[in-house]
């Protein structure tokens, strides 16, 4: 069986699989939200806290023999194709002349992002980008526009961008296990919390427009 040095969220994605567990069961299994399963999914490339970590060691010691072997066939297989096929929906919030940011936990720099979720099979885009921003930062959002779709040159994940426009609420950091921080940031300094160079052009396009 393989050893895994350091989790991400590919390795906890594989094992879920192997598992064959929903995300649901493999939340409580871990003692985590499900939506920190569900965002292991949309960014393989998390590395989880290191009380995760420990957790997952544990869940996969204590995996059956069978589950064990699905895991190291999963981590054998190309999981590009896997990721591209997943999509996740990506929220770019304004309010006058200020764009709303979420701050990713991880064990890397701190990230600061647009709210995101996971789109299931046959969901809508543009329903995960509201639900996901009220469920992050209690912030009530309509979509106003669909700026387009790429593969995320970090990810590999499918992201759809919906331009959002405020409707109500107070920003706050909702989801403390995910995030730790969210705050409305005026676009004129956006990009001192995210580089221009990993903004999708045609978000900063727009924003650029109302600053």
């Amino acid at each position: 069986m393989d050893v895994i040095e350091i989790w991400k969220g590919q390795h906890a994605a594989a094992l879920q699989a192997a598992m064959r567990a929903t995300n649901e069961e493999f939340a409580r299994q871990l003692g985590v939200a499900v939506r920190t399963v569900a965002a292991w999914h949309a960014t393989p490339s998390t590395v989880p806290r290191r009380e995760i970590q420990r957790a997952l060691d544990t869940l996969l010691d204590r995996a059956t023999p069978a589950e064990q072997r699905r895991f190291d066939g999963l981590l054998r297989t190309d999981g590009a194709a896997q990721a591209q096929a997943l999509q996740v929906a990506i929220a770019v919030v304004v309010r006058g002349r200020e764009v709303l940011l979420v701050c990713r936990r991880g064990e890397e720099a701190l990230s600061w992002q647009f709210p995101a979720g996971v789109v299931k099979p046959g969901g809508s885009a543009s329903a995960v980008a509201v639900q996901e921003t009220l469920a992050e930062t209690a912030v009530h959002c309509t979509v106003r526009e669909h700026l387009g779709s790429r593969v995320h040159p970090q990810t590999g994940v499918l992201a759809s961008y919906k331009f959002c426009e405020y409707l109500a609420g107070e920003a706050r950091n909702v989801d403390a296990v995910e995030n730790l921080d969210t705050a409305w940031v005026p676009i004129r300094n956006l990009t001192k919390f995210i580089p221009a160079e990993r903004i999708y052009p045609p978000a900063l396009k727009a924003l650029e427009a109302l600053a």
